[in-house]
């Protein structure tokens, strides 16, 4: 059974920082791109960060300069650090498997003072 797991999010201060992170089981994790998405109330679901099989990576517009997605293959775990954090960064952030086609449940993110 494909699963993804988030964890990470929080209440930050603007300027502030989080590191989320994305608990893969039931898939050949390292073989397989992986991205973060985000969906904030009232808007449609956003690509934030992709990073592929080779460690290839790109960012939306938005997030570059302050968000790093990374992957740990032998812990099966995809991360998203968050810098420099902005009241519109707030969402509900989304783990997604680009082969198997498996989102998370996500976690909420909320930026203010």
């Amino acid at each position: 059974q494909v699963q993804l797991v988030e964890s990470g999010g929080g209440l930050v201060q603007p300027g502030g920082s989080l590191r989320l992170s994305c608990a893969a089981s039931g898939i050949r994790f390292s073989q397989n791109a992986m991205s973060w998405h985000r969906q904030a109330p009232g808007k449609q679901r956003e690509l934030v960060a992709f990073i592929s099989s080779s460690h290839g990576t790109r960012y939306a517009d938005a997030v570059k300069g302050r968000f790093t997605i990374s992957r740990d293959n032998a812990k099966k775990t995809v991360y998203l650090q968050m810098n420099s954090l902005k009241p519109e960064d707030t969402a509900v952030y989304y783990c997604y498997d680009q082969w198997a086609g498996v989102w998370g449940r996500g976690t909420q993110v909320t930026v203010s003072s």
